[in-house]
């Protein structure tokens, strides 16, 4: 049988929802991605999630050295005593907010790395965010060609890369830098929801829609790669939404997720990781750190987001048994300066700490807090390149070739056994 280009779209999609999932259009991979979904959980494949704190989170107060006079003369209005904080040592203690990470730092699943940053800080959030998704300090040509992540899935996947999703950003604005790849795509969602059909609900329409794809299924491959697309594109829709269906209507483990958006976000991640999809990585953001002015009540509802979001997902991991094979990044394209202003906020600073959640080999502090006496024009001196974190992510959790990714010269901190 021949089809031409007009009769092979009217007969796959013109009149029709064969491929609509929200405002996208299913990826051809995505049926062999469903019709294989327990085979990531099967070989136990490790996953990455990444959380990126948009704004710029102000480091001092999220792991306070309420100790350090420093922190006492620089912070009038916003100084946060011992006793309002959770106690990670006799000199630092978590914002108060942060519940759900002190019970993670207990049981050992939370390391605080400190003092992390780059030569030379850039206080532009847009040129800072750059430089974080792509690992890339210099300003050439193809610095943003693509981002960290886009380069690891194009070093992973093998002969059935084309067939999976190899990286899942879900909310945000589209496809983040950090997952801007060469060779594979990555799938940026708003949500699960995004994923269902829109299939008709008269019987008519149902039928009709069925000899649609009757019709494009006994196309031989076409050799126009448009229609190909098209072919492959419709058939993994309908080869999808049995299985897609069921992780909707998925009830879960029982663990209760705040109703927050990156609460939500989380669970719906955590029910892709227990349908057994073969994702390696998944990336979400929070916004709104850009604590300018009247931070205390913005920065600690943030911090709750934060915490209790990442509490409940490391709990729904362990009751489903997926624990072990995920670990978690949590950064912000930068700190806040070491002085207060005066509208009770914090302005564009340099170093702060990051949070990796997991099955650690050395969970708790690492590093330690940047002085207070040594500062550069006001802010943090950073002593931990951003980059050994991801050196750590792909060398140790990963088992990828980080320096073939990052570049040489990142040595890895050893967070992973």
């Amino acid at each position: 049988m021949s089809l031409h280009r007009r009769d092979f779209l009217k007969a796959g999609l013109t009149g029709s929802s064969l491929v609509a999932f929200g405002a996208s259009t299913v990826p051809g991979f995505l049926g062999k991605t469903a019709a294989g979904a327990s085979v990531a959980t099967d070989r136990g494949e490790r996953v990455l999630v990444v959380v990126q704190l948009l704004g710029g989170n102000d480091g001092l107060n999220t792991v306070v050295p309420f100790k350090d006079p420093g922190y006492d003369r620089a912070r009038k209005v916003l100084r946060m005593n011992s006793g309002q904080l959770i106690s990670v040592n006799d000199e630092l203690g978590l914002h108060p907010s942060l519940g759900g990470f002190g019970k993670l730092l207990e049981s050992g699943r939370l390391s605080i790395l400190q003092g992390v940053g780059y030569p030379n800080p850039d206080r532009s959030h847009f040129r800072s965010m750059e430089i974080w998704e792509t690992a890339r300090l210099d300003h050439g040509r193809d610095s943003l060609d693509t981002g960290w992540l886009g380069r690891t899935i194009d070093r992973t996947g093998g002969e059935a890369a084309s067939e999976s999703i190899p990286a899942m950003s879900l909310g945000g604005q589209g496809l983040p830098l950090a997952l801007k790849s060469s060779r594979r795509s990555a799938l940026a969602v708003q949500g699960l929801e995004q994923f269902h059909l829109r299939l008709s609900e008269k019987q008519a329409a149902r039928q009709s829609e069925a000899a649609a794809l009757q019709n494009v299924a006994s196309v031989a491959q076409p050799a126009d790669p448009v229609l190909d697309f098209v072919r492959r594109s419709t058939l993994a829709a309908y080869q999808s939404s049995q299985t897609l269906e069921k992780l909707l209507d998925d009830k879960g483990t029982g663990v209760t997720y705040p109703g927050s958006g990156l609460g939500q976000r989380l669970s719906s991640i955590a029910r892709i990781i227990r349908a057994g999809f073969p994702t390696p990585i998944f990336y979400t953001t929070l916004d709104g750190f850009d604590t300018h002015a009247n931070q205390p009540g913005a920065h600690a509802a943030l911090l709750s987001e934060l915490g209790d979001a990442l509490s409940a997902f490391e709990a729904d991991l362990k009751s489903s048994g997926q624990a072990e094979r995920v670990t978690t990044l949590v950064f912000s394209e930068f700190g806040r300066r070491v002085e207060e202003n005066a509208s009770s906020g914090t302005d564009h600073g340099a170093a702060a700490p990051a949070f990796v959640l997991g099955p650690l080999a050395r969970p708790g502090l690492v590093g330690a807090h940047p002085s207070f006496d040594d500062l550069d024009d006001g802010d943090l001196k950073h002593h931990t390149d951003f980059r050994r974190i991801y050196a750590s992510l792909l060398s140790e959790w990963l088992k990828l070739d980080a320096s073939a990714v990052l570049g040489p010269g990142f040595e890895p901190l050893g967070l992973f056994a």
